[in-house]
């Protein structure tokens, strides 16, 4: 069961953004989707995926905190033996100020809603492979205008295409996934005075989530790593500055039946981000997910043995 949980979180690489623009500018969350099996296919059904993410850069005097609510339908269909999975998430992002006496005000806002798809195949010996494309439909919380604090990639859309790989046998989770983030270039701000309105050029960006984790009976542990890059976007109005970071921590879960959890923590381990003075803006992440499966289709049951006939 914890295999089909696992694969559940395929929809994960749809969703998510980065809280500030000190990060590198992509939509979907770095790390999102590591401890699971994003490869694999779901078994027909409905379910229910949310994970929280919480930000403590160390140079900052803002945490930020993301949650991701997600509802997948793996359907009953296939194109190309392909099983086709349908999600639907609305991504929110929060931000905590450090301290008293004009520290920064807590925030939040919630990003536009994510849907797409996911084609998922099995290619057998335990291993699978997925391919998904999706859009953030970020103009229906950007059409107020930016002001101070806007993150410019909230007005314009974000196209998502991602590619990954699982292998799930004896226990193993192993996954690699690649996720790539465009925009509409040049985006505008509908709202907000003239000067605040854009031309505004995000960057492409590109993620790699890797997993390595291992079930003994019903704990899971293992090892995680994540990063994220900005990409050229060979604009002629004026380029956001490169940017990105890797991290590496690790992993541990249990399966409760009904419903699984698994808790993650990352330390970035290298950084081109920069802060507001122009220092390296290292963080700590932490992470919490609760997977569960709202309806499943009842495997058929295997056919009765064959009556042995012999003739003497």
């Amino acid at each position: 069961m914890m295999k089909n949980w696992l694969a559940a979180g395929a929809v994960a690489l749809s969703v998510g953004m980065t809280g500030t623009a000190a990060f590198a500018q992509t939509t979907t969350v770095p790390g999102e989707q590591v401890g699971l099996a994003v490869g694999a296919p779901l078994p027909e059904g409905v379910y229910a995926l949310n994970t929280f993410l919480y930000r403590s850069p160390d140079t900052s005097p803002v945490d930020v905190g993301i949650n991701v609510p997600i509802l997948l339908w793996s359907t009953p269909w296939k194109i190309l033996d392909a099983r086709v999975e349908l999600a639907v998430a609305p991504p929110t992002v929060f931000s905590f100020g450090r301290g008293r006496n004009g520290g920064a005000l807590d925030t939040s806002i919630n990003v536009g809603t994510f849907i797409g798809g996911i084609f998922a195949w099995d290619l057998g010996n335990n291993v699978g492979v997925s391919y998904l494309a999706g859009v953030y439909l970020n103009e229906l919380n950007a059409g107020r205008g930016c002001g101070i604090g806007c993150l410019p990639i909230l007005s314009s859309n974000t196209y998502r295409q991602g590619f990954a790989i699982s292998y799930t046998g004896d226990g193993w989770n192993l996954t690699a996934n690649l996720t790539y983030n465009f925009y509409d270039t040049p985006s505008f701000f509908s709202g907000g005075s003239p000067l605040l309105r854009g031309p505004y050029a995000p960057s492409d960006a590109l993620n790699l989530d890797l997993t390595a984790t291992k079930k003994f009976g019903k704990w899971e542990i293992g090892a995680i790593g994540y990063g994220t890059t900005d990409l050229s976007n060979n604009s002629r109005f004026a380029p956001a500055t490169r940017s990105g970071y890797f991290a590496l921590g690790g992993l541990i879960g249990y399966d409760f039946g009904p419903f699984t959890v698994q808790g993650y923590a990352a330390r970035y381990v290298a950084t081109r981000a920069l802060d507001a003075r122009g220092r390296e803006n290292y963080a700590t992440e932490g992470w919490f997910r609760v997977i569960a499966p709202l309806y499943t289709v009842a495997a058929a049951p295997a056919p009765a043995p064959a009556p042995l006939v012999r003739k003497y």
